[in-house]
């Protein structure tokens, strides 16, 4: 599951408003609206929030799931390495 903490983090990091990630995700901004609003987890149904998900990923940013590998500890997000069409990273 993801927080409203995180998706409101994922939209900081692309740099987007919650009119832009509704339209990424072909929902309405009330939707992404709701969701951000939750302290928690997001509470929606299962397609609008694998929607957003997908929309964030395809933007470029990684949700980290409670208890993932890495240097901390807790939910995040991250910035996903991109490949240039020549292979090198951005």
């Amino acid at each position: 599951m993801i927080t409203g903490p995180q998706l409101r983090a994922a939209r900081a990091l692309l740099g987007i408003d919650q009119r832009e990630l509704a339209r990424l995700a072909g929902l309405s901004p009330q939707t992404v609206q709701r969701m951000e609003a939750c302290p928690g987890s997001v509470r929606a149904v299962v397609d609008s929030l694998e929607k957003v998900v997908t929309a964030v990923a395809e933007a470029g940013v990684e949700m980290i799931a409670d208890g993932s590998p890495g240097q901390g500890t807790g939910r995040g997000v991250r910035l996903i390495e991109r490949k240039a069409a020549g292979g090198e990273g951005l």
